[in-house]
């Protein structure tokens, strides 16, 4: 299996809408013959879900504070509900998808974040082993973003831990080397201070933006997840999974949103 061929896709809360497309994209560049992983949040679920349970949400710096509580919450609801429901979606559409999470295989291996951000992991190690057994038996693995707590763990402390699933993404594409990392959001993509569009930036231009405040909340892990991997990749972009068929034209050469790249213009 060549690595770099593979495409890592993070999807949010844009997909399995009523009129979304990303299953049905998924299962025609799978048709292809095109190498997918994708990776998924669950944070408008998870918030829903404590309410259910009568506990209370919280952020810090635009990061969800996971006491041990709310981690059950979020595994549950991620490696279970939100996870099997995109399989399924892919499975029922033709496709062939085998959904798991990054506790499987000990694929995510991971140590504290912050303190102040409870149980939310920072992924120190890959193992890549299952990712390639079902990438070379022709499944699409859906990942839920949920790790190990594999490094300098308590004994009284959880064995998983929760993990920004836009973090998550960059790292499983770095560690398979992956040819494209796509985000799917539910914007056009990076814009300027006045809304405008920006269709193509350098890692240079993508980082002041960053450092500006002109890109801030859930945008920052997008790019920063970008920057990550963009030495490695031929394409990293942020694009607006609620257009039609974005993941299939993005991939086809034909997509818009934000493309980020290594260099100057």
């Amino acid at each position: 299996m060549e690595r770099n061929q593979v495409i890592v896709v993070k999807i949010g809360g844009v997909a399995l809408g009523s009129n979304d497309t990303t299953v049905e994209d998924i299962v025609h560049l799978q048709g292809q013959g095109k190498r997918l992983v994708v990776v998924h949040g669950g944070g408008k679920l998870i918030t829903e879900w404590l309410k259910m349970h009568g506990i209370a949400t919280r952020f810090v710096d635009g990061q969800r504070v996971t006491g041990r509580d709310s981690l059950a919450v979020a595994v549950a609801v991620m490696a279970g509900l939100v996870n099997k429901e995109i399989v399924a979606a892919i499975n029922n559409f033709g496709g062939r998808a085998i959904g798991i999470s990054g506790a499987d295989g000990s694929l995510a291996q991971c140590r504290l974040e912050d303190e102040k951000l409870g149980y939310v992991g920072r992924v120190v190690k890959v193992n890549t082993a299952l990712l390639d057994t079902l990438l070379s038996a022709g499944y699409v693995p859906v990942i839920a973003p949920v790790g190990i707590y594999a490094f300098d763990r308590p004994d009284d402390a959880p064995q998983t831990l929760n993990i920004n699933g836009d973090t998550f993404a960059s790292e499983m594409a770095t560690a398979i080397g992956a040819g494209q990392l796509i985000f799917l959001t539910d914007v056009p993509g990076i814009c300027d201070r006045s809304g405008n569009l920006l269709s193509r930036l350098s890692a240079r231009e993508a980082e002041e933006l960053v450092a500006s405040g002109v890109a801030s909340g859930g945008m920052i892990p997008k790019i920063q997840g970008c920057l990550r991997v963009v030495n490695i990749a031929a394409a990293t972009c942020i694009i607006d999974g609620r257009r039609p068929h974005a993941l299939r034209q993005q991939v086809e050469g034909r997509g818009g949103g934000t493309t980020i790249y290594k260099g100057v213009r």
